[in-house]
């Protein structure tokens, strides 16, 4: 096999090829993306914290300047929105953004929201257990990160359950060349969020709240600190960040401790491993196995020259599994010590939302092992056929 992300084997199981890549062609052009793929640990690292790469160019150069296509006019309000977020633009804007909305993610401020995510976990998982289990994603895994970034933003309980469709539908743009299906659905699903967004902004602008929707909406009112779209684009950031990963963390976690059942029990015998646990599980398979980024400048990268106005897609999944970084990378190990994983990121772009997933894995986690000790698969789960953001459909299990 080789790397190919539209293969369901390939997407089932990327570590043996990401090996080869590693060991023979750790920088190499992949013709049907037009992209650089880096697979080491060290390259990747490197680069997530090279300025001479960027998560967009259009700060310092049109589509046409940089010897790109600009995207189809239909692409446009999708566009319009993710590139008003913190996650899509450069300095100094990036640092603007990023400043506005940290406030809320302090540690202090994520250790007060301890209490409420372990009652939200402790809650989901009771009624998971009374129901004999079902399908960990749907109803643990997905509920509780919604709800958590859903009170966060403001957003009523009775419109929550638009979130996760239109979250899921979004991040369909983001796999390596999607169908054009997929973009119109990403483009609808932009479009009736910033929507959605906008109105909840103007209602908390009249009435405001304890939530981060109140807070930003008085912000964007104090003229050009923050802008209406930027509001909106950081809003959808957060939705996006604040739970894909944490599902697919939550979800890809438990079928590898399914398939590595000592491990459980190790984990299962003794909780105050979570936090570790918690980091082997990110790392052995990464919810976010591929993050780009554009050449600003010609740059070379493992002793590869690579020009500006080509894109390098950087490995998180391999750069997880590099033997000089980790020692046995192939084996789960819940309490690994030296765990230098790049599943958030690194550099600027490092993920601003980390301690608060931390705190939402070790909570979830930790309230089905103590209510359900006989958890078992129910039948073995199948990957979706996205590559870049990687997940489970589903993951049945019994109590």
């Amino acid at each position: 096999m080789h790397f190919d992300p539209w293969n369901p084997a390939f997407v089932a199981h990327p570590y043996d090829v990401y090996r080869e890549l590693r060991d023979r062609a750790p920088v190499s052009y992949f013709e049907p993306t037009g992209q650089w793929l880096v697979a080491r640990h060290g390259d990747v690292n490197a680069a997530l914290r090279d300025r001479r790469l960027g998560r967009s160019y259009l700060h310092v150069a049109s589509h046409e300047e940089f010897g790109r296509e600009p995207e189809p006019g239909f692409q446009e309000p999708f566009w319009r929105v993710i590139r008003a977020g913190m996650l899509d633009v450069e300095p100094p804007v990036h640092t603007r953004l990023r400043r506005l909305v940290s406030k809320a993610f302090t540690p202090r401020m994520v250790e007060e929201l301890r209490p409420r995510v372990r009652r939200v976990a402790r809650e989901l998982v009771a009624a998971f257990v009374e129901r004999g289990g079902g399908d960990l994603i749907g109803e643990v895994a997905e509920p509780l990160p919604v709800t958590v970034i859903a009170e966060m933003l403001g957003v009523p309980e009775s419109d929550r359950h638009l979130l996760r469709p239109w979250s899921a539908d979004i991040c369909g743009m983001y796999e390596l060349n999607p169908s054009t299906e997929v973009q119109h659905t990403a483009v609808r699903a932009a479009s009736e969020f910033s929507d959605y967004l906008s109105g909840l902004a103007a209602a908390r602008r009249a009435d405001p709240g304890d939530d981060l929707i109140s807070a930003l909406a008085q912000v964007a009112d104090e003229g050009d600190t923050l802008t209406e779209e930027e509001l909106i684009g950081t809003c959808v950031l957060l939705l996006n960040a604040g739970h894909e990963a944490t599902v697919n963390v939550t979800a890809n976690g438990w079928w590898a401790l399914f398939r590595n059942p000592a491990e459980l029990e190790r984990l299962r015998a003794d909780p105050s491993l979570l936090p570790t646990a918690v980091e082997e599980l990110m790392r052995y398979d990464t919810p976010l196995q591929m993050f780009e980024r554009w050449v600003l400048q010609d740059v070379t990268i493992g002793g590869v020259d690579i020009p500006k106005g080509t894109e390098v897609a950087l490995l998180f999944g391999s750069a997880n599994h590099d033997p000089e970084v980790f020692d046995d990378p192939e084996r789960l190990d819940v309490g690994r010590k030296d765990n230098p994983h790049i599943s958030f990121g690194a550099g600027i772009h490092f993920c601003l939302g980390a301690p608060l997933a931390r705190v939402e894995l070790i909570e979830s986690f930790g309230a089905l092992l103590a209510a359900a000790p006989g958890l078992e698969l129910a039948e073995e789960p199948s990957w979706k056929p996205n590559f870049v953001i990687r997940g489970l459909e589903s993951l049945k299990v019994t109590i």
